[in-house]
């Protein structure tokens, strides 16, 4: 058994300040991933600082959206009205994720925080830039089924495995951080990074800093949108590819499209050159996996990972047919 510190702070406040002067510290919110974490090895902080009693688990409608609290729950989320008429594909993709036991338990600050399954990274026997950096990345000539395509680097191939983060950058949200120098906001489609040279560094975020918030603008498009997700199997796993995805058809064309693809890289990844592509066409299958195929111009495949591409195209077709007011032509 390893000693570990549990530190209850009163509040937002005492908790950045107890993580920031300690390198070892670490937040603890639902503790569906660290606790796994902690089990297998990966993760070894000595003290953990539990925010999960900080008044931070509302959803509060405001003037120019949603402000959801880094404590709510993933099912009281999901099943939100106010999610569900007004930003539909949230609601999909978080009832796509893990389980109904695991999604009573996991919070939305730390579902946006998860950690890669990338099986590597999970087994400490084994060399892992992320884990271990400058050790190797075993996945790049190994195990390669859920490898990213886009964005990777020679350090690191893994990919990020939020549902609720693809669907929250196809949203344009929002994060609200604490730090010790005060609050700021943060683009969601900015928090995670590319591997580059350090794939051990996930986010934007900095030591200490924690997630308060997530905002959710108001849109007419965010009212008809949508998440798909292929995986081994129906329920309690990863993506394999997924799309999150919202529409406006005017005219017989696309007025306007947000996409956003998980399974694919080491963050939820904007598809904004496929989304360039559809703009002022028809919804058509051709043109959509013209545009996928656009979108895919710059990854990088092996053998073990090059049917995402299909799997790409046929998961943004469904998604976007979701929300076609007539059936998409051939």
């Amino acid at each position: 058994m390893r000693e570990l510190t549990y530190e209850v702070p009163a509040t937002a406040e005492e908790a950045v300040a107890k993580v920031t002067g300690d390198e070892q510290a670490r937040f603890l919110g639902g503790g569906t991933n660290l606790v796994d974490h902690l089990k297998l090895g990966v993760s070894t902080p000595k003290v953990l600082v539990d925010i999960s009693r900080l008044p931070f688990d509302a959803v509060e409608q405001t003037d120019d959206g949603l402000r959801i609290g880094t404590n709510v729950r993933n099912s009281d989320l999901a099943a939100h009205p106010l999610v569900r008429s007004g930003w539909p594909g949230l609601s999909r993709a978080l009832l796509a994720g893990a389980s109904g036991q695991l999604r009573n338990q996991a919070t939305t600050g730390g579902n946006l925080l998860q950690r890669t399954r990338c099986v590597y990274f999970q087994d400490i026997t084994t060399p892992c830039n992320k884990r271990e950096p400058g050790s190797g990345c075993s996945a790049i000539e190994g195990y390669g089924r859920h490898n990213a395509l886009l964005g990777t680097s020679e350090a690191c191939v893994a990919t990020h495995p939020s549902d609720m983060a693809v669907a929250l950058v196809a949203l344009n949200a929002t994060v609200v951080v604490l730090g010790p120098d005060g609050e700021r906001r943060i683009p969601v489609a900015d928090l995670h990074t590319l591997p580059g040279h350090h794939p051990e560094v996930e986010t934007t975020l900095a030591h200490g800093e924690l997630i308060t918030h997530v905002e959710l603008p108001v849109t007419t498009l965010a009212k008809r949108s949508t998440y798909y997700k292929a995986r081994d199997r129906a329920s309690y796993a990863f993506a394999l590819v997924s799309a999150a995805a919202a529409l406006s058809i005017e005219d017989g064309v696309v007025a306007d499209v947000a996409l956003a693809w998980g399974g694919v890289a080491h963050k939820p990844w904007r598809a904004s050159r496929a989304e360039e592509a559809l703009r002022g066409q028809p919804l058509e299958e051709s043109a959509i996996a013209s545009a996928v195929d656009e979108e895919l111009r710059d990854a990088v495949t092996g053998p073990d990972n090059d049917y995402k591409r299909a799997l790409l195209r046929g998961v943004t077709t469904a998604a976007l047919s979701r929300l076609a007011p007539t059936e998409v032509s051939r």
